[in-house]
């Protein structure tokens, strides 16, 4: 079987690290669903409006291997013990698919683009090829999951200057912060005189660690 998108996915994201690890986390993490020509077809979404999340199956486009490992190293785990692949969310799969769960904000029409779907909490980069999406249901949910070793939740204080506060928009501040909050270091860093950079949007920031407060050094437009 052949798959090909329908679509393509636009977000602030312009490379991996600081992405969230799992979607829903951000705040304001707004991204915009433009389906491709072949599938631009107002009925193909009718009554999708009445759906507030949806599901959409998508390409890990910068994490495809020729060759096929079993295990893999969450970062939950410290990036150094090994789990099953298929008993993980690593973008290092056989097919390399994502599957990430988005609120539907809102429909715009787009005189070029047609119908376009504006959604938010998506944990994916600029310019994804979607696959597929589909509704998410009541059934989705399920109260008495366990969920293994992802049941730690581990976030950081953010500090930002007021001078740098300045150079973002409110909007995007909200989003960046929510980002860093989820601490995107791999885990096996602990260097509290590193600084990380991570792009959003026009902006690159740069961000330090330490006793987990991240403090933001520079912005970068």
């Amino acid at each position: 079987m052949e798959i090909k998108p329908i679509a393509k996915i636009y977000t602030d994201f312009k490379e991996k690290f600081g992405i969230p690890r799992q979607s829903g986390r951000g705040v304001n993490l707004i991204g915009k669903i433009v389906f491709e020509p072949k599938y631009r077809f107002p009925e193909a979404i009718r009554e999708i409006e009445k759906f507030s999340y949806l599901w959409l199956i998508f390409d890990f486009s910068l994490s495809h291997r020729e060759e096929f490992s079993p295990t893999v190293r969450p970062p939950r785990l410290g990036g150094n013990t090994r789990v099953g692949v298929f008993a993980s969310r690593s973008p290092f799969r056989p097919n390399s698919l994502g599957l990430s769960s988005v609120k539907l904000i809102k429909i715009e029409d787009d005189e070029n683009l047609g119908k376009v779907l504006i959604v938010e909490g998506a944990d994916i980069l600029n310019e994804t090829p979607i696959y597929d999406i589909k509704p998410y249901l009541l059934s989705d949910c399920h109260p008495d999951a366990t969920v293994g070793y992802a049941d730690t939740i581990h976030k950081l204080e953010v500090v930002v200057p007021p001078n740098l506060k300045e150079k973002i928009p409110k909007d995007k501040l909200i989003a960046v912060i929510s980002c860093i909050e989820e601490d995107p270091r791999p885990s096996y860093h602990d260097d509290e005189n590193r600084v990380y950079k991570m792009k959003f949007d026009n902006f690159e920031i740069h961000f330090s660690v330490k006793d987990n407060v991240a403090t933001v050094k520079d912005v970068i437009i």
